[in-house]
């Protein structure tokens, strides 16, 4: 692990907001805001979509399920390889020897049918007030996700759509290619090193560390992938900005 983003212990929840130059516990929900540990300082975010920013595990499951049954496939082994990746990408590690061109027209009917349904779409906890603390800073949506599924997930989920964005139809190729990530440093403005992504997928986390970032780990899934940092949810987050344009990150104990 890098020694400028250390692995925080285990903490207890906060509310998330911006600072900027001082400590103020008046911010919190409920009460004063637990210690904390600072786990780096940079100059931009790229943040994931699903799993990060909204739960929409229930469509997902939802759809993969079905697609997987038609294929006569085992929809448990399905849903291990669908998180963090493109569609089209996952029906490839799946399904090996079929035609890309029928993983691109399989994909785009996933994308319909997930854009769709937005039954148990929901922030993850701590997304709504984690945006609203990073409106004035560097930052970028980086998913796998078309922008019309971006779009609506954000939307029903009530969360504030980044303006600088890299979906689907943005990249040449799906994570673990850190292509994406690298795409959105490039067009915040920043060197990849100066960048931290917020990921939740193993196939998202490889992506970001590919691209030279570092990356904070949100939820369950990202737990058991060591990455440099873990989060449970994003109620453990508070951003400190600097005069100087940097920002400083903090998780509070759980």
């Amino acid at each position: 692990m890098r020694p400028d983003l250390q692995r925080a212990p285990g903490l207890t929840r906060a509310a998330s907001f911006l600072y900027r130059g001082e400590t103020n516990l008046s911010h919190a929900e409920d009460g004063p805001l637990p210690r904390s540990e600072t786990i780096g300082v940079f100059k931009a975010l790229l943040l994931d979509m699903d799993g990060t920013l909204v739960n929409s595990d229930a469509v997902v499951e939802r759809c993969w399920r079905r697609w997987a049954l038609r294929e006569g496939l085992d929809p448990e082994a399905a849903l291990k390889v669908v998180h963090g990746r493109q569609g089209y990408a996952t029906m490839a590690a799946l399904l090996p020897d079929r035609p890309m061109e029928q993983n691109y027209a399989d994909n785009r009917v996933m994308l319909a049918e997930e854009t769709a349904d937005t039954d148990g779409v929901v922030p993850i906890a701590g997304a709504p007030a984690f945006m609203d603390a990073i409106a004035g800073l560097p930052h970028a949506l980086v998913t796998s996700a078309d922008e019309a599924l971006a779009r609506t997930r954000m939307n029903a989920s009530g969360l504030r759509i980044p303006v600088i964005r890299v979906t689907a139809e943005s990249v040449g190729a799906s994570k673990p290619d850190p292509e994406g990530f690298l795409k959105g440093a490039a067009e915040l403005g920043f060197a990849p090193a100066d960048c931290v992504v917020f990921e939740d997928s193993e196939a998202g986390i490889a992506a970001g560390r590919a691209a030279g970032m570092r990356v904070v780990g949100v939820g369950p899934r990202a737990s058991a992938l060591s990455p440099d940092a873990h989060v449970e949810d994003l109620t453990q987050l508070r951003v400190e900005a600097a005069a100087d344009g940097s920002i400083r990150l903090h998780i509070s104990a759980r």
